[in-house]
Order: C-alpha cells, then sequence, then structure tokens
C-alpha cells in the first residue's frame, strides 16, 4: 500500500506564496508520474500539474508562470512551490499518483488565500 502525505499549506494573503510538500511511501518513486490537484469548495476535483519520471512537466493554464512543480527523488518528495496566489486558488490540494493501474491519494492540505 502506498501512502501519500501532503504539508505546507495555510493561509495566506493574496500575492504570497507557499510551498506544498508530498512525501510518498514508494520503493519505486523515482519512476512515478506524480500529480497535484485541487477541490475547491463546491467544485470537482481538478488537475493542477503533472511531473514525469523523465522530467516531463505540465501545468494546468490557471496556474502556469506561478506554480512549479518539482521532485526530490533521493527524499521520495514531490513539491509544489505557488507564488502570486490569489483568492481562487483556494482548495484543498492533493497529492496524486497510479501505480498498476490503482490510483493512489494523499489526505489533502487546505490552502487559504485571503486577506
Amino acid at each position: 500500500q502506498v501512502q501519500l502525505v501532503e504539508s505546507g499549506g495555510g493561509l495566506v494573503q493574496p500575492g504570497g506564496s507557499l510551498r506544498l510538500s508530498c512525501a510518498c511511501s514508494s520503493s519505486i518513486f523515482s519512476i512515478l508520474a506524480l500529480a497535484w490537484y485541487r477541490q475547491a469548495p463546491g467544485k470537482q476535483r481538478e488537475w493542477v500539474a503533472t511531473t514525469t519520471n523523465r522530467d516531463s512537466i505540465t501545468y494546468a493554464d490557471s496556474v502556469r508562470g506561478r506554480f512549479t512543480i518539482s521532485r526530490d527523488n533521493a527524499q521520495k518528495t514531490v513539491y509544489l512551490q505557488m507564488n502570486s496566489l490569489k483568492p481562487e486558488d483556494t482548495a484543498v490540494y492533493y497529492c496524486y499518483t497510479q501505480i498498476a493501474k490503482s490510483n493512489y491519494w494523499g489526505q489533502g492540505t487546505q490552502v487559504t488565500v485571503s486577506s
């Protein structure tokens, strides 16, 4: 069973920054594609960014240029650096990966952008 544990959420003012972390228990972390998703109140969960094992990185249009996804294979951790945060970025942020067609999600970390 793979565990994903997010941390780093909190309350931040508009224009501020946060860095989310997701620690993964999988022994094959280095070959996994990992993604961040988010879910705002009353909305469907939406994809934010993905990093693959070949360092291919993609972003949703809504965060491109403001968010940066990265990974540390030695620490088995994926990060999401979020800059220039907006109130509409308020959501629970989830880490995700898929192994052998099984989907794994973290428990989520709350990010609130408000003055």
